[in-house]
């Protein structure tokens, strides 16, 4: 409807004063109608008349072309006032409701995010990437992309030589030769659960790490070492060594435990995950090509970019050794995703603190594939700190785990209603992190999270619910024959009519919080409008009901969006 009001008032600004402006539509506060507009003042000082003047004549136009679709026109001040007639509001609902956005057909966009390392234990920090990532792709996909979801970790570097290390070191009381004793504890740790698994991993690198930094026995060298022969083995394709059968068993435990929690945390699975094995070759080939373009130089036996000469930084991207560093890693990934996909848009999704890092990344980029940077997008978020503000550290092992968060927030859950309810807890995570404006750091508090008197996801899901319980006591919802609406109908109806621009708001941006802020406004206006109205049995039960399905639809619509289940009941 919105979209039909500024064509309507651009065709009176053109047949009245021959100009094509671009027209402002807005909406004002609700007693002032639903649309508004200051176009007269845009005019004024173009067409040297009074801006009065020229919104006075283009109410008059406006009343005829409209019609019976607006209710009531007038100036206040320089601004023009619409407010649509019972009937015009009621088709803004029911095109609400259905409301999608084009602003992607057919396109295609690749989304990386949620990252996580094998080997490593995922944090709450993953959890978050997931869920915004998974609410990104979500509004695309609604906007008519065609959107391949993907993962990127890194399969090779120090962080598994130092767990790998730990595994040797511990497995053998201190003999790192003997391999095979390490394959015998590997092979025994299999009928653990897949979370066990991933603990046990975890502490290694935790040992391995400490043991690194503390040079313990000669770590640092042996580290090294085992970096080099990691790589070598998987370029190889070597899955009978010793070494390489722990190696290989160990990465499969680490992608069963992310598959596992993605299914956990009801997000979207990943069409591909590619390893930093294989996008590293693809780097290290494209680094060595443009070494002769002079895109990249020869440093003191590495190879970097010179991000000085961009106004960056310089980085490494080759190091003395040979081996990739993540930068090379990242761009055979850019450069992998393009040979895969042909994407019209690529985003990535990471934390704020590799903001510097990827500009040079890509500024590096830029010098041979100009494409390719032209069509990736960079979206960071901040830190997820617990109230009370514990810090994380995987090399540490003083991590918040993401299951430490799905875990607290069923305790709060269960402490605040009396039960657990999986849906009610994925709710409250998932809304709790998206409504936050993304870049920002986010304060998670489980007990607040799961409140259904505030702005929570379960609230959210219980008005949905209370909305589908009045539906289910009528037989049958029918367009209503009487449009007039009172006071309490029109607001909520009013509410309804505003999916659309917050959704185009939402999807132009790819940030989240503005649908959970219109949702929040959406259900403290229904439950209101319940709360003074009656529906079943009254004299407007027609014409209620079909507000009350409307508001459940969009409701629903934007919760999915949000990738919040929806159950009837709860």
């Amino acid at each position: 409807m919105l979209e039909k009001i500024q064509r309507a008032i651009a065709d009176a600004v053109n047949t009245l004063y021959r100009i094509s402006p671009e027209v402002q539509v807005d909406r004002p506060e609700e007693q002032f109608g639903d649309y508004s507009t200051n176009v007269a003042l845009q005019l004024a000082g173009q067409l040297h008349l009074n801006p009065t003047e020229i919104a006075d004549k283009i109410c008059d136009k406006l009343r005829v072309d409209l019609g019976d679709q607006i209710e009531d026109i007038a100036v206040v001040g320089n601004f023009i006032n619409i407010r649509l007639s019972g009937s015009a509001l009621l088709t803004a609902v029911g095109d609400a409701s259905n409301y999608s956005p084009k602003s992607y057909q057919h396109k295609i966009v690749v989304v990386e995010y949620s990252d996580p390392n094998p080997f490593k234990v995922l944090h709450v920090g993953h959890l978050y990437t997931s869920v915004v990532g998974d609410s990104i792709a979500n509004l695309l996909e609604t906007a008519g992309a065609t959107v391949h979801r993907v993962n990127f970790g890194g399969d090779v570097g120090l962080h598994v030589a130092k767990t790998l290390w730990a595994t040797l070191y511990y497995s053998s009381d201190g003999d790192i030769d003997n391999v095979d004793k390490a394959v015998e504890i590997v092979k025994k740790l299999e009928s653990e659960s897949l979370l066990d698994r991933s603990k046990w991993l975890a502490q290694q690198y935790v040992r391995g790490t400490a043991d690194y930094d503390d040079d313990k026995q000669g770590a640092k060298a042996h580290v090294a070492d085992l970096n080099k022969r990691i790589y070598q083995l998987v370029a190889d394709n070597d899955h009978d060594s010793p070494l390489a059968q722990i190696y290989w068993t160990c990465r499969q435990w680490s992608y069963d435990y992310f598959e596992s929690f993605y299914r956990e945390i009801d997000v979207h699975p990943f069409e591909k995950y590619y390893p930093e094995s294989q996008t590293g070759p693809i780097g290290i080939k494209a680094v060595n090509e443009q070494l002769s373009n002079r895109v990249y130089k020869k440093s003191r036996g590495a190879i970097v970019f010179d991000g000085e000469k961009y106004g960056l930084h310089t980085r490494v991207f080759i190091n003395s050794a040979g081996l990739p560093t993540y930068e090379t890693k990242d761009v055979g990934l850019i450069l992998l995703k393009w040979q895969d996909y042909h994407y019209d848009q690529s985003i990535v999704i990471t934390a704020n603190e590799i903001i510097e890092y990827m500009k040079v990344v890509l500024k590096s980029i830029e010098q041979f594939e100009p494409k390719l940077v032209e069509r990736t997008k960079h979206l960071t978020h901040g830190l997820v700190k617990l109230q009370g503000g514990k810090k994380m550290s995987s090399r540490k092992g003083n991590i918040v785990g993401a299951t430490d968060i799905l875990e607290a927030t069923a305790k709060a859950s269960q402490k605040l209603i009396g039960k657990e309810n999986q849906l009610t807890t994925l709710g409250a995570i998932k809304y709790a992190f998206l409504k936050q404006r993304l870049g920002a750091d986010v304060i998670y508090d489980p007990a607040e999270s799961v409140s259904l008197i505030g702005n929570s996801g379960p609230y959210l899901q219980y008005a949905h619910a209370r909305a589908r319980s009045v539906l289910s006591k009528a037989t049958d919802v029918t367009n209503p024959a009487n449009t007039e609406l009172q006071p309490d109908e029109r607001s909520l109806a009013r509410k309804i009519s505003e999916y659309p621009e917050v959704i185009e708001k939402a999807t132009n941006e790819l940030v989240a919080h503005y649908i959970c802020t219109y949702l929040y406004e959406l259900a403290q206006n229904f439950n209101s409008f319940y709360e003074n109205n009656h529906v079943i049995d009254d004299p407007r039960q027609e014409i209620r009901l079909r507000l009350v399905e409307a508001y459940a639809n969009t409701l629903k619509k934007g919760l999915s969006l949000l990738g919040i289940p929806t159950p009837e009941h709860l």
